[in-house]
């Protein structure tokens, strides 16, 4: 036990000054001056030998008078002097130590005499110095302090460093925490940059050892007092009752509005008697209004709230001058397929039905009549001031076209109209302004074949018309386009006669035959057994030959064609010139009857085809 003492002597002799030796009297009443004169070099040279007592002595007062400098450690030193570049800390210890005022930069007030936490870093430098670091024993302070905060509820002061993305960086007891941009306030934050730079209060909400996150809220601060706030203001809330809150949130919807610590939203229909696009046309953020409560849950979570109803409503302003027959003007603010809203007064509507903004029987949507927006001016139809109705017309301020219908449009007479709209049985053709006519498909031409009005033409193409039909009380109107032009088939009917000759080529090959094209409008049908050549082959697509007309019908549009008949009808021609060769030669020669009967035979088989 004495020689490791002894040792230990030894070894702690090398750190100290050459001094004189100590006397034991002055140790007991001086310990600072006995260590402090302690001759080390003495001791560690072997000149002076020091006894057991002297030795335990000594320990005792080294215990007593130096802190024991473990790792990890944070101890409270002084400042007792401060350079350029550090500041040298006395701990209690052997020797000094020295901290870069780096680790000072939070605090430029630093003079000599501050007491300071500090952690042993390096216990020795290459020179013997004792190396301190502020910094880390904050660090550990901090964490445990932050530690404590979060399983207390402890709130905090936090210095707000800058923005990061999703939130803040806030400096907490020299720690780096997070405050997300959710967890700054109850109401959204718009201005980030507003926080920076100031020391505000927080509660440490989440800490993560394992990345050392910290997450502090200053919002849930903020929730404890307007908790207590919302118990004393839904406990008085009644329907009616008239409060004054704060526009909190405005979305398409309709406007979020903070009445202290309680939240009622203003649906887009009850801020204004009048019709608006969006909530912003009324109100602004944190506008000071004053709402009327409408209606609310069983638990007044949830508080509906209006702010037009504090006003009077329109209709009860209308005057009583207005009545119906009467001529007014208007906004159009809304537009539905049916008709339009007029706004004739700030929130008093009526609805001219598409059927009303014009003399035409053919309805078409409103939009080919308004837009939002438009000036109006029509006549009021209806009126009803309990129900807070009304109905106009835009027609009604003009003329009917149908009073002098039949002077205009007699039957028989010839026209230019523009293509409206179509349907599977024909085409509409506007004449004028609310005069409208029908065009049934099959008038449309005399030669094609037409399966939809658009394959004939499009909207908004002008088709020359006769009218073909008028009824006046229907106020319908039949026209046609093809009677504008004479009817090629009464020629055809006799160009193409059955049994006229003309020739084509084959176009297509089809189902049991061909067609072929006498022109644009003929196609005629050729049956497969009369597509059959003289040399008994079959014709095949464009080849040109000659064709016989063997079927016309002008009602249907029917050509039936055939090339067979061509050459048959020629042989039966030779058949008969033979027939009658053959009698007269008969009888010059006077055969025998067996031999005419075989001339007849042979030539009977060639009209018939056979070989």
């Amino acid at each position: 036990m004495a020689e490791n003492k002894t040792n230990q002597a030894e070894v702690e002799a090398t750190e100290a000054k050459t001094v004189e030796a100590p006397v034991v009297s002055e140790a007991q009443a001086n310990p600072e001056k006995f260590l402090k004169e302690f001759n080390w070099h003495n001791y560690e040279e072997g000149i002076e030998q020091v006894g057991d007592k002297k030795l335990a002595e000594f320990e005792k007062l080294v215990s007593e008078n130096f802190v024991d400098t473990l790792n990890d450690e944070v101890v409270i030193g002084e400042v007792i002097h401060i350079t350029d570049r550090d500041a040298i800390i006395d701990i209690n210890a052997k020797s000094e130590g020295v901290i870069s005022l780096n680790e000072f930069r939070y605090n430029p007030d630093l003079k000599v005499g501050d007491k300071v936490e500090v952690l042993i870093d390096v216990r020795e430098d290459a020179t013997g110095q004792l190396v301190l670091s502020h910094r880390k024993a904050r660090v550990i302070k901090a964490w445990d302090r932050v530690n404590k905060a979060h399983e207390t509820g402890e709130i905090v002061n936090g210095f707000v460093k800058c923005r990061t993305k999703g939130g803040m960086i806030v400096d907490v007891f020299g720690i780096e925490a997070f405050l997300p941009g959710s967890q700054i306030d109850v109401k959204p934050i718009r201005d980030y940059d507003q926080y920076v730079n100031k020391t505000m209060e927080f509660k440490v909400v989440k800490i993560n050892h394992e990345f050392k996150n910290i997450v502090v809220s200053h919002k849930a601060l903020i929730e404890a007092d307007i908790e207590e706030q919302k118990k004393e203001i839904i406990g008085q809330l009644e329907k009616g009752q008239v409060l004054e809150g704060v526009v909190k949130n405005v979305t398409s919807y309709g406007v979020f509005i903070d009445l202290g610590g309680v939240d009622g939203l203003i649906h887009i229909t009850d801020l204004s008697w009048s019709r608006i696009n969006h909530p912003n046309e009324i109100v602004e953020l944190d506008q000071k209004l004053n709402v009327v409560i409408l209606d609310f849950d069983e638990n007044k979570s949830r508080i509906q709230l209006g702010l037009k109803q504090l006003s009077k409503h329109p209709w009860e302003a209308l005057g009583e001058d207005i009545k119906v027959g009467d001529k007014v003007k208007g906004k159009v603010v809304v537009i539905a397929d049916y008709g339009a809203f007029v706004e004739v007064a700030d929130g008093v509507e009526g609805l001219v039905h598409v059927s009303e903004m014009s003399w035409s029987t053919h309805l078409r949507s409103a939009q080919d009549f308004v837009s939002v927006g438009d000036e109006v001016e029509a006549q009021v139809l209806t009126l009803d001031r309990d129900d807070r109705k009304m109905s106009l017309g835009i027609k009604q301020l003009t003329p009917d076209p149908w009073t002098d219908i039949t002077a205009k449009y007699p039957v028989g007479s010839r026209h230019t109209g523009i293509v409206r709209n179509f349907t599977n049985f024909g085409v509409f053709v506007e004449l004028e302004e609310g005069i409208d006519g029908l065009i049934y498909i099959s008038d449309l031409s005399w030669t094609k074949k037409i399966k939809h009005p658009s394959e004939f033409c499009n909207v908004g193409d002008k088709l020359d018309v006769v009218v073909l039909e008028l009824d006046v009380e229907g106020r319908k109107l039949s026209l046609g386009h093809k009677q504008t032009e004479e009817n090629p088939w009464d020629k055809y009917e006799t160009d193409f006669a059955v049994g006229t000759s003309h020739t084509a080529a084959i176009t297509e090959m089809v189902d049991k035959g061909a067609t072929i094209e006498f022109n644009d409008d003929i196609v005629a049908f050729v049956p497969a057994r009369h597509l059959e050549k003289e040399d008994g082959s079959k014709l095949n697509k464009g080849e040109e030959v000659e064709f016989k007309i063997i079927e016309f019908n002008k009602e249907f549009k029917r050509v039936v064609a055939s090339h067979t008949a061509v050459f048959r009808e020629e042989e039966a021609k030779i058949v008969k010139q033979a027939v009658k060769k053959a009698e007269a030669q008969a009888a010059e020669a006077k055969p025998t009857l067996g031999d005419a009967n075989d001339a007849l035979q042979a030539l009977k088989d060639k009209m018939d085809g056979k070989k």
